[in-house]
């Protein structure tokens, strides 16, 4: 789920204060409860510091100008229909978008937005600390590329810096924002928040859906995160995997024996099922060889380099065009993609493109310092 991603590291890389961030990983469950969320979520500091978050490259939209035109009075009514608990979610406007497949998003209005901020920046520090290190989805300094660079050193301690065959295996849980249990979703919230008014309001928006959680909510990738925390708690202390790591709802487990790793999978699934109401996508679990290549997040980890996986070549090399080329060129970045910019800059931007990055000089400096890459993609 890479589009949420994106959205979340634009408005929240400064949300969390560091002294809050989980640099050691977390992984314990502990038995802390909060019993002053709600004040913190609804005081006014906070529901104009997440305005101020939520606003960021969307200035320009009708409806946040006309929110923003009467600003102190909207924030000011919402904060007393919070305090008075006469605070209702509004419905959603949904509509579609492909990235690269196609994903039905729910939006909605700009003030219930504007709360799942303010919901947001108070949840983060207390849930953070109990995930696991090698959770990257939607997290403070984690994030895909640092998910593949952490799959690569695996790779290399597992395979014994590549001198032995070692076995990847890769799941995906089915339609899973779509098969969130809202209530079990609740109960793990309740673990840790000891307030009413709080766990009334975080029930507003999870309810405020029919069923799942919506792709659109920055709340959903938090959720999401308390959610599959237990299958990383299960896999990580009750299976004792030392191998795993999990990006949203796309996980890889690595091993030196093929046996070990299929049976992990009814294990798992089991587990899915039996605690979360969730199951394995069938289609979508593979087990296989280090040396053929392991596809993860839109790359391929080899020994000794990393590709572009062909899918997103192929999507780069009809996309692109003279808007876009940097954020394209900022993928290839982090893998060998050097023959890809050379096809590009050749067949697509020629002297165009030579003169916007500083004439021929400018050119040849980026081919020298852009295109060599480390074998590690870094």
């Amino acid at each position: 789920m890479r589009i949420a991603s994106k959205f979340f590291y634009k408005t929240h890389k400064f949300y969390v204060p560091k002294a809050h961030q989980n640099r050691s990983g977390g992984g314990v469950n502990r038995k802390i409860c909060h019993n002053d969320v709600f004040e913190k979520i609804i005081c006014l500091e906070n529901l104009f510091l997440a305005w101020r978050e939520f606003r960021k490259g969307k200035r320009n939209k009708s409806d946040v100008q006309s929110f923003e035109f009467n600003l102190e009075d909207n924030l000011f009514e919402l904060y007393q229909e919070l305090k008075n608990g006469t605070y209702c979610h509004s419905d959603y406007t949904a509509f579609n978008i492909c990235d690269p497949k196609l994903r039905r998003i729910h939006k909605a209005h700009v003030r219930d937005r504007v709360l799942h901020h303010a919901v947001f920046r108070i949840l983060y520090p207390i849930f953070d600390k109990s995930f696991i290190f090698d959770s990257y989805s939607c997290r403070i300094e984690k994030g895909s590329h640092r998910a593949i660079n952490r799959l690569e050193k695996f790779c290399r301690k597992s395979s014994k810096n590549n001198s032995q065959n070692i076995f990847a295996l890769k799941c995906d849980i089915k339609k899973f924002f779509d098969s969130v249990n809202q209530e079990i979703l609740l109960g793990l919230i309740k673990s840790k928040i000891n307030d009413k008014n709080a766990i009334w309001l975080i029930e507003k928006i999870i309810k405020s859906f029919s069923s799942g959680l919506p792709l659109g909510n920055v709340t959903s990738q938090l959720f999401a995160n308390i959610y599959l925390n237990e299958l990383d708690q299960f896999i990580k202390h009750k299976l004792k995997i030392k191998y795993y790591l999990r990006y949203c709802d796309d996980f890889i487990i690595l091993d030196k024996d093929r046996n070990s790793l299929e049976k992990l999978i009814y294990q798992i699934n089991a587990f899915l099922s039996n605690r979360l109401k969730l199951s394995l996508h069938s289609g979508k679990i593979a087990v296989r060889k280090y040396h053929q290549g392991i596809d993860f997040l839109g790359y391929v980890v080899l020994p000794y380099y990393r590709a572009l996986r062909t899918k997103t070549k192929k999507r780069i090399l009809r996309k692109i065009n003279s808007k876009n080329f940097q954020s394209y060129f900022g993928i290839l970045k982090h893998c060998c993609g050097y023959k890809i910019k050379e096809k590009i800059i050749n067949e697509n931007f020629g002297i165009g493109l030579r003169v916007k990055m500083g004439g021929a000089g400018g050119f040849r400096r980026w081919r020298r310092h852009g295109f060599r890459l480390s074998n590690s993609g870094k």
